[in-house]
């Protein structure tokens, strides 16, 4: 019996036919309808069935054979191996839920990136670029963007720190995870974590190998007294704007974590994720500044700019910079240079200044139009955190489950975030965190507009 074979053949389409023949074959074996030990008909029979040259068939019959789809004996007949794996089925990925409004924390405003000022640094850093620059080069980052990025972060935040102390991060969360690992290497295996906080962080600070301990924040900031009593070597702490409830460290407890890095000879690892945002005074300086031998600081451009820039930095100094490198080595062996020497140039032009000051602006507008909003609507609603960043926590009354919130604003497409996603412990978590700097101002009365229907 000679065995039947489908194989669909298109004359004088785009692939020539001995190469049609092929993939046909190819995608018949492991899609399993030619099975592990099957006959193939001959290539003289093939050839007679499809009404072309056998010399096209015996050509398939060999790639394949070469490939190891099929087995040839001397003398016997071609038959499908048995060691063709079956065919992936292709994953079908659910449709993510889509919102018309959403109150996402932590994101500017994406359709505020300067494209035209970055179009232009991007083709002064194309015209500057040099052959050293494409060769493997130093770990730490391009020379440009460190020395660029020292004197900002110094006349901005009060950093202290040299272009040899700077490393450039693919985002803050590798700046977070060298810190990590750094502090694993040099003996440390807990670090303290503000509780409630964003739990990618506590994710990330897991992956590398530390043990990760809660320590209560309040309106003040982190509890200095309670991160005492954990008897840690390290903490992490975002001071200059909580994430999420918003508190800037006091004064007083600025000089209780200083004193207790001192006295335990700790290490504190500073997130300064968005503190180029304040709206009711002057920005308050990074911790860093103060004790920059005991304080790791780590900064991006995700919420200045954007996240996908994927632009990070750290400032370490001291036996721990080495460290640093060696793992930023290890992870990548640098950060892509051509986005670094942009960046160099995006700051020294002064349009980083420009950005920063136009979308402050907008900003402070969207979270006065949040507030107006709020107290039109929800008078007797919460809210925490200073005037800062790009999120505020709202607290409705304790009868108002927070769950019968989410759901009702979701059944009129806005989405909202329980601040209990952010939380260790839930209790005492009863509020939202509402990100405003992805909405316009009329987006954001309408947002909680509908909220307010939904719940009435």
């Amino acid at each position: 019996m000679r065995p039947e074979l489908l194989i669909p053949l298109t004359r004088g389409g785009r692939d020539p036919i001995y190469l049609q023949v092929q993939q046909a074959l190819r995608q018949a074996i492991r899609d399993r309808r030619l099975r592990p030990g099957t006959a193939v008909p001959s290539t003289r029979t093939l050839a007679a069935d499809l009404g072309i040259s056998r010399g096209v068939i015996v050509e398939a019959y060999d790639q394949l054979i070469a490939e190891g789809y099929l087995m040839a004996t001397p003398g016997s007949t071609t038959r499908v191996t048995a060691l063709v794996p079956v065919a992936a089925q292709p994953r079908v990925e659910p449709e993510p839920e889509t919102f018309a409004l959403d109150f996402r924390p932590g994101q500017p405003d994406l359709r505020c990136f300067p494209r035209e000022a970055w179009q232009r640094a991007s083709r002064h850093a194309l015209g500057a670029i040099g052959v050293r620059h494409l060769a493997y080069g130093d770990q730490r980052g391009a020379a440009e963007l460190r020395s660029a990025l020292a004197e900002y972060l110094a006349r901005t935040r009060g950093v202290a720190g040299s272009p040899d102390q700077l490393i450039i991060c693919t985002g803050c969360a590798q700046g977070l995870s060298i810190a990590a690992r750094v502090l694993l290497k040099q003996g440390v295996r807990r670090i303290a974590l503000e509780d409630p906080g964003h739990p990618g962080i506590r994710r990330l600070i897991n992956e590398a190998g530390l043990a990760t301990i809660p320590v209560p924040v309040d309106d003040d900031g982190l509890d200095v007294d309670a991160l005492e009593r954990t008897r840690v070597q390290a903490v992490l702490v975002s001071p200059a704007h909580q994430n999420p409830l918003g508190s800037v460290l006091t004064p007083f407890r600025r000089q209780q974590l200083l004193a207790w890095a001192a006295r335990r000879s700790g290490v504190i690892v500073e997130d300064d994720y968005d503190s180029e945002y304040r709206y009711d005074r002057t920005a308050i300086g990074a911790l860093q500044g103060l004790a920059p031998e005991r304080i790791i600081y780590v900064g991006s451009a995700s919420k200045i700019l954007a996240p996908g820039l994927r632009l990070g930095w750290m400032v370490i100094g001291g036996p721990l910079l080495e460290r640093a490198v060696e793992v930023k080595r290890h992870l990548d062996n640098g950060s892509p240079i051509l986005e670094q020497l942009t960046y160099a140039h995006f700051v020294r032009s002064g349009e980083l200044d420009r950005h920063v000051r136009r979308t402050r602006r907008s900003y402070r507008s969207r979270r006065d139009a949040l507030l107006q909003a709020l107290s039109r609507h929800y008078p007797d609603w919460g809210v925490r955190g200073a005037a800062a960043g790009l999120h505020l926590v709202v607290q409705p009354p304790l009868r108002s489950p927070i769950a019968r919130i989410v759901d009702r604003a979701a059944a009129a497409s806005v989405r909202v975030y329980p601040l209990s996603d952010y939380a260790w412990r839930t209790t005492g978590r009863h509020g939202l965190v509402l990100g405003y700097a992805g909405l316009t101002e009329a987006e954001i009365a309408e947002a909680i507009r509908r909220i307010r229907h939904g719940l009435s």
